[in-house]
């Protein structure tokens, strides 16, 4: 019988953000109770720990900063959002997006230019997920001989206030039922993203462990690459994850202190 998720070898672990360390909310949110607990003793143990996130409602310097202010230790270095690498794929590639984006992450492209746009980027824009924003993002596609669209991240639904809300995927299959195209994600479940905290950490997928609360784009995502992953059930979990039809989790555990304490003590 194949060892259990925690006995094989552990030199990284990977977090989500939203729903594993804290849940957000109007008011900032609130850590999910252990959570703080449990990245310090990861890293007290003298486990790299890396952030993978596909928030995108703001910078990652303010995201950085609200989770210190609920006690997480943690740098702006130790963090992997999209938006910086959607910044790096639109210069390589000489694109000037419209920004279908939540003000709050505006200054995130700031160096990029956006005249004359050939490109539509979207990330998790909320409120700003109108007609008329949706309508000019579908308007340029379909104005441009090789429609790109590229999105940060395809979530169906993340948890905020006690409760399921839209994410960005349900207006990126929009957008891409409407204009007949494919988008491009930047963010999980993209290889290239796990690959690039993969890469920071500098240690092989086979072992490290992905603790996260979706079930597709956590877990089966960083399964693709090689790593185990972990679902908790905390953030936007719902029972039915647990017998998912194409992802079967290496491991289930009742939240983020409950997979560390697995962790240390099989070390």
């Amino acid at each position: 019988m194949m060892a259990a998720w925690y006995e094989q070898t552990v030199d990284g672990v990977l977090l989500d953000i939203t729903g594993v360390l804290y849940n957000s909310g109007h008011d900032g949110g609130h850590a999910i109770p252990g959570s703080v607990d449990a990245v310090n003793r990861l890293r007290g143990a003298g486990l790299p720990v890396r952030f993978c996130t596909n928030e995108t409602t703001s910078t990652k310097a303010a995201l950085v900063k609200k989770l210190q202010g609920h006690g997480f230790t943690m740098t702006e270095t130790d963090v992997f959002p999209p938006a910086p690498a959607v910044c790096s794929l639109l210069k390589q590639r000489h694109l000037r997006p419209y920004l279908l984006v939540h003000p709050n992450a505006r200054p995130n492209f700031a160096d990029i230019d956006t005249s004359n746009p050939n490109c539509v980027v979207m990330g998790d824009a909320a409120d700003h997920f109108t007609y008329e924003n949706m309508n000019k993002a579908f308007k340029l596609l379909m104005s441009l001989e090789e429609p790109v669209l590229i999105s940060m991240g395809r979530g169906k639904y993340y948890r905020e206030e006690d409760e399921n809300v839209l994410d960005v995927g349900a207006y990126m299959k929009a957008l891409e039922y409407a204009c007949d195209i494919e988008a491009e994600i930047v963010g999980k479940p993209s290889p290239s993203f796990f690959n690039a905290a993969l890469e920071d950490m500098g240690v092989t997928s086979d072992k490290v462990v992905m603790v996260g609360d979706d079930v597709v784009n956590d877990v089966g995502g960083s399964q693709a690459c090689g790593m185990r992953g972990v679902l908790v059930r905390t953030g936007k979990y719902r029972p039915s994850d647990e017998h998912h039809p194409t992802v079967t989790p290496s491991g289930v555990v009742d939240n983020l202190a409950e997979a560390v304490d697995l962790i240390l003590n099989h070390r």
